[in-house]
């Protein structure tokens, strides 16, 4: 696992930008695998800006959904599917149809979980998969104590994670769904390039025992520790309870270039 501290929110989701740009000029249909919230808005916005300029040539990028709340109706604009559209799919000039993401309308569900896992592996896997994290060391919408190696599935929401998403639900926890769809810890950790991007002090005790804690189901996120190619972004703030922080500075300014991130 390679951690990668950078000063703030912005420098983060630049420098992840220019993972995806060089990405894309290697192999410009990449599968991208793409988060939603408030954390990963900073690399939408550099990508497209990059796209905008002329600077990525974003035309044949193919988008998928790591999660999917359940039961919300078609069309709701805090589906995931709306949100992925209106964040990424639009910024970057793409069309709908090079966007795929699970059924969280279907009346079988469970048949949902499989049949987009399947989608994954024939469009050739995830090329590179970004991520957030819970308060809680949550991925996607894997809850603590979910297998590390699960499948997509659906998930039943904690209470703290309710709390947590209440705000892009006019604050009203009522309306928040009780469950999802998620890429399971198993899906994850097929993707070639598994990239999260964690900001602020609230996040700090998560990363710490992601990165330097054990491996466990207690902290979802410290699967990636598994992975050959994972890494992890924080700004200094979710960096300050990282007891190994100024060995990770030092070796990422000692990276040579030619690795890429």
């Amino acid at each position: 696992m390679e951690v990668v501290i950078v000063p703030d929110a912005k420098a983060g989701g630049e420098l992840i930008a220019e993972t995806i740009a060089a990405l894309l000029s290697r192999k410009p249909d990449a599968l991208l695998g793409v988060a939603t919230g408030s954390t990963p808005l900073p690399i939408y916005q550099a990508l497209a800006a990059k796209v905008r300029s002329g600077a990525v040539d974003a035309s044949r990028a193919r988008i998928c959904q790591l999660d999917e709340y359940v039961g919300l109706p078609a069309g709701h604009p805090e589906s995931y599917r709306s949100v992925v559209l209106r964040e990424v799919v639009e910024p970057l000039g793409l069309s709908e149809a090079s966007f795929m993401g699970p059924d969280g309308s279907a009346e079988d569900v469970q048949a949902a979980c499989q049949a987009y896992d399947r989608a994954l592996a024939e469009a050739g896997g995830v090329d590179l998969q970004l991520l957030g994290i819970g308060t809680d060391g949550h991925i996607g919408f894997n809850e603590p104590c979910s297998s590390l190696a699960s499948r997509t599935r659906i998930k039943t929401l904690t209470e703290q994670t309710r709390v947590d998403n209440a705000r892009f639900f006019d604050n009203d926890i009522t309306q928040v769904p009780h469950h999802v769809i998620t890429q399971g810890i198993g899906t994850i950790l097929e993707s070639r390039h598994p990239v999260l991007l964690a900001t602020g002090e609230g996040k700090a005790d998560a990363v710490a025992q992601t990165v330097e804690g054990p491996v466990a189901s207690i902290v979802p996120a410290s699967a990636l520790q598994l992975h050959p190619h994972a890494t992890v972004v924080v700004d200094e703030a979710a960096a300050s309870k990282l007891k190994l922080a100024d060995y990770f500075r030092a070796t990422y300014a000692a990276k040579p270039a030619w690795q890429g991130l």
